[in-house]
């Protein structure tokens, strides 16, 4: 069998809100609960399992690749929720979208601070 990522653990003051906010403006399915984990499954049957984090924890950075029509939903509820967005992962050219490889893609935060990024074309594939 190759190699296949499976899930990741992701820390939140708050599991269920953060696995709701991902679910919600990817428009996935509504997250499962799996022990102590809010679980969000992408179509590539890669989980997210929100975890509750005590004390601090370091954000981290989380890629979607989608397609046109789901960045302009996506991108859709991101604008109607007032989110902050940002053409960059530098976060200098903020209200705005890249377009490389020939596609679209954008960052924006999470209410945990993780750093999340859609994208309609895999980097170096343009």
């Amino acid at each position: 069998m190759p190699v296949q990522l499976n899930h990741t653990i992701v820390h939140a003051r708050d599991s269920e809100a953060a696995a709701r906010f991902v679910a919600e403006i990817l428009g996935l399915p509504e997250p499962t609960v799996f022990g102590p984990f809010q679980v969000v499954e992408t179509s590539n049957s890669v989980s997210l399992d929100f975890i509750d984090a005590d004390g601090s924890f370091e954000p981290q950075h989380y890629a979607f690749l989608i397609s046109e029509p789901e960045f302009d939903e996506i991108f859709g509820r991101i604008r109607e929720r007032g989110l902050d967005y940002w053409a960059d992962p530098g976060r200098s050219k903020p209200r705005e979208i890249n377009t490389h490889d020939g596609g679209r893609g954008v960052y924006f935060c999470n209410p945990d601070g993780h750093f999340l990024e859609i994208i309609t074309r895999p980097y170096g594939s343009g």
